[in-house]
């Protein structure tokens, strides 16, 4: 007898509200139908599902993703850098302690070799005919920042053979919930025949159609909930025989007239939250453009070389969103005004070093002016003007100063700066031969948040 099973995945949400209502009712009317045809119904999730760029998210540190998955009753998922970086470990801990779904995680660890509480290696599943299905999930081992937030991340040759080793003689069909990206999803196909499907994300990619390479079956479905993926397939004595692929655009499903409003309330409660965690009484306004008595950007600045200890510190102006108005400050004003999933570097340069970083932000400067960043946590529109505070330029010689001293070629300084800045292009120095110290585990604003605290303290009322 013919067996058949649809999974529908998502991915790479990322707090992007306005896509769940559709998705919601997607999935139901999907259950509903498959139950009628003889289809059995499977839900999976890969990954970034939350972002804190979302003040719902941020509000509720991601339980009001959580009790969204809730609802739609997930078999499984697994996390992504999204979640396993942008919140801080404890907050990771208790994350899923209201979960009613498995979270399938074979590769992070606490510092003791355990697996995290709230994580389980691999899932089988059996289906209403009795064919074993195994679900493995993997994230992306970032080596240099998981240990910043106390976590043992391994690389996928370092689990994935012994997971393989451990479920596949127990089950017909084997799924990896990847989280690694398309490119090292290809290689997993060759290197291990023994996946059946592969289901991506971490990168984006859409496969419209799936992609057969060698015997692994990949699928992905893009981000944002742009797409719902899809993936059928049947078997004839527990064995795949057909597989396919057919994401659902979004876009195309019918909106009702509630849905609006759904979307904005998910926004509103979560200003509303922020709204109420006030940090500083203000003085007066601060401005999100160029420098002076008054600016965001120079008072930044002072908050990064505050929290680094530095002298100097440099940052770039489409960073901020919006001014900072007189008067109460609150969690949500910083939200809005820098939402980005970025923390601070300090960074010590030789002074020969420092000069050609220098020299790359000077060279740089009118590109990435009206350059449209993407990615990289960066959540603004254009990357903007650079500004430098303890560090000044005399263009005609290219003489570069640290606290009005000219560089001395061997001597090493200290420059407080953003991660994002080493993961981007343009600044190959700081990766080549940067000490990069990464912060973690506050963002840009709760830097700002804590100087700002200080600076202009609340009133007593």
């Amino acid at each position: 007898m013919t067996e058949k099973i649809h999974i529908i995945h998502t991915n790479d949400l990322h707090s992007h509200f306005e896509n769940y209502p559709r998705i919601e009712r997607f999935v139901k009317e999907q259950r509903h139908l498959d139950q009628q045809t003889g289809w059995q119904t499977l839900l999976f999730d890969l990954g970034d599902a939350a972002d804190r760029a979302h003040p719902l998210t941020e509000a509720t540190h991601a339980q009001a993703n959580i009790r969204w998955l809730n609802k739609l009753h997930y078999d499984g998922v697994t996390i992504g850098n999204s979640e396993g970086l942008y919140f801080d470990h404890q907050t990771l801990e208790t994350m899923y302690n209201q979960a009613n779904f498995d979270v399938i995680l074979g590769n992070l660890y606490e510092t003791n070799g355990q697996l995290p509480h709230f994580a389980q290696p691999y899932k089988i599943i059996t289906t209403k005919q009795h064919t074993k299905i195994g679900i493995l999930g993997l994230t992306a081992p970032y080596l240099l920042t998981y240990p910043l937030m106390n976590w043992d991340i391994k690389l996928v040759q370092q689990v994935l053979p012994q997971l393989i080793a451990q479920v596949a003689p127990q089950v017909d069909v084997l799924i990896l919930l990847s989280h690694l990206g398309l490119s090292t999803d290809r290689y997993l196909c060759q290197k291990y025949p023994q996946l059946n499907i592969i289901i991506g994300s971490h990168t984006h990619h859409l496969l419209i159609n799936g992609e057969l390479d060698q015997q692994t079956f990949l699928a992905a479905a893009e981000k944002y909930g742009h797409y719902i993926g899809n993936i059928y397939f049947t078997l004839e004595d527990h064995q795949i025989q057909q597989i396919s692929a057919h994401p659902t655009l979004t876009a195309n499903l019918p909106v009702l007239p509630t849905d609006q409003q759904v979307i904005t309330n998910y926004a509103r409660k979560g200003h509303r939250l922020l709204q109420q965690q006030k940090i500083a009484f203000l003085p007066q306004r601060y401005t999100a453009t160029g420098l002076g008595a008054h600016s965001s950007i120079q008072l930044t600045l002072t908050a990064m070389e505050q929290a680094t200890q530095t002298t100097a510190a440099m940052i770039s102006s489409g960073l901020f969103l919006t001014d900072l108005s007189q008067g109460i400050l609150t969690a949500d004003d910083l939200h809005e005004q820098l939402p980005h999933s970025i923390h601070l570097m300090k960074t010590k340069l030789k002074g020969q070093e420092l000069w050609r970083f220098v020299m790359e932000v000077e060279k740089n400067r009118g590109f990435l002016r009206n350059f449209h960043q993407k990615g990289m946590g960066f959540r603004g529109k254009i990357f903007g003007e650079i500004y430098f505070d303890g560090i000044q330029v005399q263009p005609g010689t290219r003489q570069v100063f640290y606290q009005h001293q000219e560089l001395i070629p061997e001597k090493t300084y200290e420059i407080a700066l953003l991660d994002h800045y080493l993961f981007i292009p343009f600044f190959p120095t700081l990766q080549i031969v940067g000490d990069n110290q990464i912060i973690y585990p506050d963002f840009l604003r709760t830097v700002v948040a804590k100087y700002l605290a200080r600076k202009y303290p609340l009133k007593k009322e």
